[in-house]
């Protein structure tokens, strides 16, 4: 029987293969704190990993047997709106109801509040494996997360009330962007005025782009501050559909994520409650539900990236030509090659990602229970900046990858690709969102492009310069340093101009050199561990990243403030 996750053992080697993991365990277990109160509780760092690949693995099955089977269907049926009211598709109703009875909700929340209590790599991996067998449906699913935001900020009444209905299986959403507002959420203009005789808030306005509209709870960016124009007026609210208030005026009719419903929203005098403080709404709550969304969608970006793959290689080995497979024409297995590689590379970056962010949010987390000492504030500070310059690299460059996989996957399977009884171009259409919301990859560059010129990821490929590999890939090594050399000439060149429109034009190519280059050393010390994995790929990939790398080298050399104009008047 299929399994999306142990038939994939890439997956498994990112769980188990760094050396950060047993960090992460022992804080996200408090020292196993927990094992005398909850069964179910790890007794140490084996056990754990043991639950973790467990939980994996039942969401591997469920998704290779219910999720991935129903997904064709669900694309054609879609959601509906009536009288108001979200309608899923018949066949996600089914999915959602796999999910809650295999146990997987409320994955990162912890068990006193019947959570499974696992770390967020472990949750990226869930979200990966789901979103293979269909995206769509893990846009619905992986919403859950949202409640990691009410939980970091929200109280203790909040958590006891809210918490547990999620991890029984109800489903959120945020609700950020309006007609007027999409990437600009400081122009937000959702009113929000507290009600003296009821004592709660009232939201009223609309929201327009808002995944699984309808959901159970919603976290809400609303203007609370009478005559203000910009963020520092706006806060974030917890709106329960139990009250209702809150109307589906559409579905938007999309090119893809056919299962997941995108909503417009109207607000009228719908009852919520502040989360957190007044005022921090985007400038503090928004930016961490959107860091752990564009994680989301970087794990999305991979699951695409393996179902294309997927269907790429077995359309190619059934398919015969002139007498054989095309598999074995040099112009497909290039392309089979060079997408496994991407794939794989991306994934390193993803994990890799998902572990800075454990971390972090483990630290701060034991901060709001007990003052951490010296050497743990330096550990927080340190894993929050690798999180926060390492976020926006592996949203923009998995959907990216995401979109060419797909589109390399529609080209191997031919003139079939363009058929819709073939599941490449639901993939080739899913995928195209992804590099779009939870902020586009141009707005990734503008997160990452102060890490660049602050040198943050010249240090950050100095430090993994160091690390140890395999002595077969030491020339390798050399190759990568000839990267980073390139890049840091690059950077260095972009500053040296002191033109601003010069270092926005070029800031794109720069990032998409550090990424390729930081991808290197991850997949090679991958293929350290484990060559019959990922040594081909790091083979296929090197000889990919320094294509790419000497692109922008050439690009950016040849770039200065005269040639501006010709890119103005385009």
């Amino acid at each position: 029987m299929a399994n999306f996750y142990t038939d994939v053992p890439e997956i498994k080697f990112e769980i188990e293969n760094s050396p950060l993991m047993q960090r992460i365990v022992d804080l996200k277990e408090r020292n196993y704190a927990d094992k005398d109160n909850y069964d179910e509780a790890p007794q140490d760092f084996e056990d754990a990993m043991d639950n973790y690949d467990k939980v994996l693995e039942i969401v591997g099955d469920v998704t290779a047997n219910i999720v991935a089977p129903n997904a064709e269907a669900v694309d054609a049926e879609g959601p509906h709106c009536e009288n108001g009211r979200v309608r899923y598709a018949s066949k996600t109703y089914e999915n959602l109801d796999a999910m809650i009875k295999a146990g997987m909700n409320g994955m990162t929340m912890p068990r006193r509040y019947n959570g499974l209590n696992l770390p967020n790599t472990v949750y990226t991996a869930a979200n990966e494996i789901v979103s293979t067998g269909d995206a769509g449906f893990e846009n619905i699913w992986s919403l859950q997360d949202c409640i990691e935001t009410l939980y970091e900020f929200g109280n203790e009444d909040q958590h006891s009330r809210f918490i547990p209905r999620i991890c029984a299986g109800e489903t959120m959403s945020m609700d950020l962007t309006e007609p007027d507002a999409g990437s600009d959420l400081q122009s937000v203009m959702l009113k929000a005025t507290y009600d003296e005789e009821n004592d709660c808030w009232r939201l009223n306005g609309a929201k327009r782009f808002i995944t699984n509209g309808d959901s159970d709870l919603h976290l809400v960016l609303a203007r609370s501050e009478a005559g203000t124009r910009d963020g520092r007026g706006l806060s974030m609210f917890i709106y329960d559909k139990r009250d209702g208030g809150v109307n589906v005026r559409r579905i938007e009719n999309k090119l893809g994520i056919h299962g997941s419903p995108t909503c417009e929203l109207v607000y009228k005098n719908a009852k919520a409650e502040l989360c957190g403080s007044r005022k921090m709404g985007l400038i503090k709550y928004v930016m961490a539900l959107m860091n752990g969304a564009r994680l989301g969608i970087a794990a999305q970006s991979v699951g695409l990236s393996q179902a294309a793959y997927n269907e790429a290689l077995d359309y190619a080995k059934d398919r015969k030509q002139f007498g054989k497979a095309i598999i074995e024409f040099p112009a497909v297995y290039d392309m089979l090659s060079i997408m496994k590689a991407k794939l794989d590379a991306g994934r390193a970056l993803l994990y890799q990602t998902a572990r800075y962010v454990d971390i972090y949010k483990a630290l701060d987390d034991i901060a709001r229970e007990r003052k951490l000492t010296p050497e743990e504030r330096a550990e927080q500070k340190q894993f929050s900046r690798l999180a926060d310059a390492f976020t926006p690299l592996a949203k923009g460059m998995n959907s990216e990858y995401a979109n060419q996989n797909a589109y390399d996957g529609i080209q191997i399977h031919g003139g079939s690709g363009f058929m819709l009884e073939y599941a490449c171009q639901r993939i080739y259409r899913d995928a195209r969102i992804t590099s779009i919301y939870e902020g586009t990859t141009q707005l990734q560059t503008v997160a990452a492009i102060r890490y660049v010129t602050n040198g943050f990821y010249s240090q950050v490929l100095s430090d993994y310069e160091q690390w140890p590999v395999a002595a077969e890939y030491e020339a390798y090594k050399e190759r990568v340093k000839a990267m980073a050399g390139k890049y840091n000439a690059c950077v260095e060149a972009v500053k040296a101009a002191e033109d601003q429109d010069l270092h926005d034009i070029c800031s794109r190519h720069l990032y998409e050199m550090a990424a390729t280059t930081i991808m290197c050393y991850l997949l090679m010390q991958n293929a350290s561990k484990a060559p019959e994995l990922f040594g081909k790929s790091l083979n296929v990939y090197m000889n990919y990243a320094e294509a790419e790398i000497e692109k922008h080298n050439l690009w950016i050399s040849r770039m200065n403030v005269a040639q501006l104009d010709s890119y103005k008047k385009a």
